[in-house]
């Protein structure tokens, strides 16, 4: 069958791409779920019984840590989202048709971005 007549991924191939995201997803939650801990406990260094000269720069460098574990996390949060997003296009077939161009995103592309939504021509375009 040519490419150019395939609107849609065939269950098969969706069921592999469900097994990507799934993957990625449970990967990204437990990242996710490391980050948020890593917050709640600043301490785990145990960097109390430093002399007192240094607490003010150890204040700083964890104020700025803890904004970069933030951000990390915020962006764990929103790839997590995209990821169940992609989910959702799967189990209504919709998954890998780019919602510029309405073909169909490179299998290849999805594999390594498998919350895709635009195909490479699409993302080009836009730059």
């Amino acid at each position: 069958m040519d490419n150019h007549e395939k609107t849609r991924y065939s269950d098969i191939e969706l069921q592999e791409f469900k097994e990507i995201i799934l993957e990625k997803l449970q990967i990204a939650r437990e990242e996710l779920s490391a980050l948020t801990q890593s917050l709640s406990n600043p301490n785990v260094n145990g960097t109390d019984d430093t002399a007192g000269t240094y607490k003010t720069l150890e204040d700083g460098s964890a104020t700025l840590e803890k904004e970069q574990i933030n951000q990390l996390a915020a962006r764990q949060k929103k790839f997590i989202e995209n990821l169940e997003a992609a989910l959702v296009r799967v189990e209504n077939k919709t998954y890998g048709i780019c919602r510029e161009t309405g073909k169909l995103i490179q299998k290849e592309r999805l594999r390594a971005v498998p919350h895709a939504t635009l195909s490479m021509e699409a993302k080009l375009r836009q730059n």
